[in-house]
């Protein structure tokens, strides 16, 4: 576990895939997150009391969770584990053929939603289904032939496990859309919220923050120990909250599981501040900012989880969890990352022409990151304002402000891949020297 940033860094050249594949994924992903917005200001007047439905609110929920964070997810691990577990990438083509199934089955999905279509719903589900699927035939083959990180992978495998009980309940869920009979719809559906968030995504993100935020922080890779603690209380609890879900002391169980989340994400905080505070690297600027206020959204995610529990008198603390699990922490987390991501991926991948490596800096805007940072967060306000108000007009205004943010964020992704595809630093191409 003891890998500084250069050892990553220096191994990772040769266990890069072609640009065009975590690019790809990521760049639909800028889209999708444009598009999530777009399907809130469609129906602002659902979202402050938001319980489920289809819907557009229900649309641009899945816009997210499966257009843009599993898509980063997907895009993210297939490239930075190999690079990680020091092995060679085991297939160019899976990931490409993924792609290719997972995005047009996203689309078909929200749109099934939106409309509501159950029958393109139900054929998109099949798609992101198998597409989830083959991706995690990949995720394991990787897994398995890892050497070096155990923390890392172990954590890989739990949000392996997490997705399998994922791809069931959300099978279940769709298909009972069209007359399918599955599990019973109030099981599956905690299970679905619980192994999709907290367990995939979640896992994933704390996994793979034991490698990125030490890299760029230039810090050595967290305790091995007390990570291991961390992941093992995780776990705990997601088996806690599913035995919860099956109906054994429904809320006893779900008391037990948030505190016993919230003793992992409490450990796993203080050893990501640790990373930062020892780090040789410490202004990270608004990536950092918002990889904080993520930090902090999902231990407030815990605190509405409970408030569901204890059955809260507040008709929107169903909407205000997800809001605060899904958009504060997830979301928030992940485009935090990503402007620190792509940028560094771009650097490693040389353009024809170009002689000297280039930074990350070189190729990133700052102004659109600046207009996304304000926008995006004075959105997320204004819809917890909106759920507290029951103000549809504030939820219209946080969705229009979240657009914003959105077509800003994708002008900062446009202009990296502008110019990682031309010679030169900062996108100017270099002149010949003379002979």
């Amino acid at each position: 576990m003891r890998l500084a940033a250069a050892a990553f860094i220096g191994g990772a050249a040769s266990r890069l895939l072609p640009a065009s594949i975590p690019f790809r994924f990521f760049g639909t992903a800028v889209v999708y997150h444009l598009l999530a917005w777009i399907a809130l200001c469609a129906d602002p007047q659902s979202v402050p009391r938001f319980a489920g439905g289809l819907g557009w609110p229900l649309a641009a929920l899945h816009l997210v969770t499966l257009g843009v964070l599993a898509m980063t997810a997907i895009g993210a691990s297939l490239q930075l584990l190999p690079v990680a577990t020091r092995q060679p990438v085991l297939s160019r083509r899976w990931p490409a053929a993924i792609w290719w199934l997972y995005t047009p089955g996203v689309a078909a999905v929200a749109l099934g939603m939106g409309i509501p279509a159950p029958r393109l719903l139900a054929g998109g589900a099949v798609a992101v289904v198998a597409a989830l699927a083959a991706y995690a035939l990949l995720l394991a083959r990787n897994l398995i032939g890892a050497r070096g990180m155990p923390v890392v992978i172990a954590h890989g495998w739990a949000a392996l496990a997490s997705l399998i009980v994922v791809l069931a309940s959300a099978s279940s869920l769709a298909g009972a859309y069209v007359g399918f009979q599955g599990f019973a719809r109030g099981m599956a559906l905690a299970w679905h919220v619980t192994f999709a968030a907290y367990g995939f995504m979640g896992l994933l993100v704390l996994g793979l923050s034991y490698i990125l935020v030490p890299m760029f922080a230039l810090s050595g890779a967290p305790n091995e120990r007390r990570a291991r603690v961390s992941l093992s209380l995780a776990v705990a609890a997601l088996l806690l909250s599913a035995s919860a879900a099956s109906g054994v002391a429904p809320e006893a169980l779900r008391i037990a599981a948030i505190g016993t989340g919230a003793g992992a994400v409490a450990l796993h905080w203080w050893l990501m501040s640790v990373a930062l505070k020892t780090g040789m690297r410490r202004e990270l600027g608004r990536s950092l900012a918002l990889v904080r206020i993520a930090w902090f959204m999902l231990s407030a995610s815990l605190v509405a989880a409970l408030g569901i529990v204890l059955a809260a008198p507040f008709d929107g603390i169903g909407a205000l969890f997800g809001l605060l699990l899904i958009g504060g922490w997830l979301l928030t987390f992940l485009l935090g990352i990503l402007q620190r991501i792509v940028p560094f991926l771009a650097s490693m991948h040389t353009a024809p022409g170009t002689r000297q490596p280039r930074t990350p800096s070189s190729l990133t805007a700052e102004r659109p990151l600046a207009i996304h940072f304000s926008c995006h967060l004075t959105a997320l306000a204004f819809l917890a304002v909106a759920i507290l108000a029951d103000s549809p007009w504030i939820a219209f205004a946080g969705a229009v402000l979240g657009t914003a943010g959105a077509l800003a964020f994708g002008t900062f992704f446009a202009i990296v891949v502008r110019r990682m595809s031309i010679p030169g630093v900062n996108g100017k191409r270099r002149e010949a020297p003379a002979s």
